[in-house]
């Protein structure tokens, strides 16, 4: 892992945890977040509800205090199942008013910090958009797969080493 030269100017609660611990308000920052980025802003029709949020570990930053807290940044970690034998992180994304700022790299230090802690033998991988193939080979992953394209966005699988 490498750490980010960038840290966010703001404070950031983290919480880190797996579905049934979450609270509805946290579903629906969460969906709505997704549903923002992932189907609004990139114009991309697809079904976000894929059935696997219920076996993963969340990662939320928020930001601002008490009542006003708004999600800044999530991400979801997929655990190893008889199909995948990594642990795979996904759905990352930081809402529009926090970009820019190194929310992205500090999200993934605080992921990778809970994996390793969490499933310290586990392979880690992620399917990402290919022009953020820079941003996640600064820690550690290389592609693992070619560029294709997913719901019309070219994308490649990343796997640390």
């Amino acid at each position: 892992m490498t750490e980010s030269n960038q840290t966010p100017p703001l404070e950031f609660e983290w919480r880190w945890k797996p579905f049934a611990e979450l609270t509805t308000h946290e579903v629906y920052d969460m969906l709505a977040a997704r549903n923002a980025v992932f189907v609004v802003e990139q114009n991309c029709v697809y079904g976000d509800i894929d059935g696997q949020d219920a076996g993963a570990w969340h990662l939320f930053a928020y930001a601002g205090q008490g009542n006003d807290k708004q999600l800044a940044g999530y991400l979801r970690v997929l655990l190893p199942d008889e199909h995948e034998t990594d642990v795979r992180i996904g759905r990352v994304l930081t809402t529009t008013a926090f970009r820019g700022i190194g929310l992205g790299s500090s999200m993934l230090e605080q992921a990778l910090k809970h994996i390793v802690k969490q499933w310290p033998d586990a392979a880690i991988s992620l399917h990402a958009q290919a022009h953020l193939q820079a941003f996640y080979g600064a820690f550690g992953f290389e592609p693992s797969s070619e560029i294709h394209d997913d719901d019309g966005i070219p994308h490649v699988w990343m796997r640390s080493v």
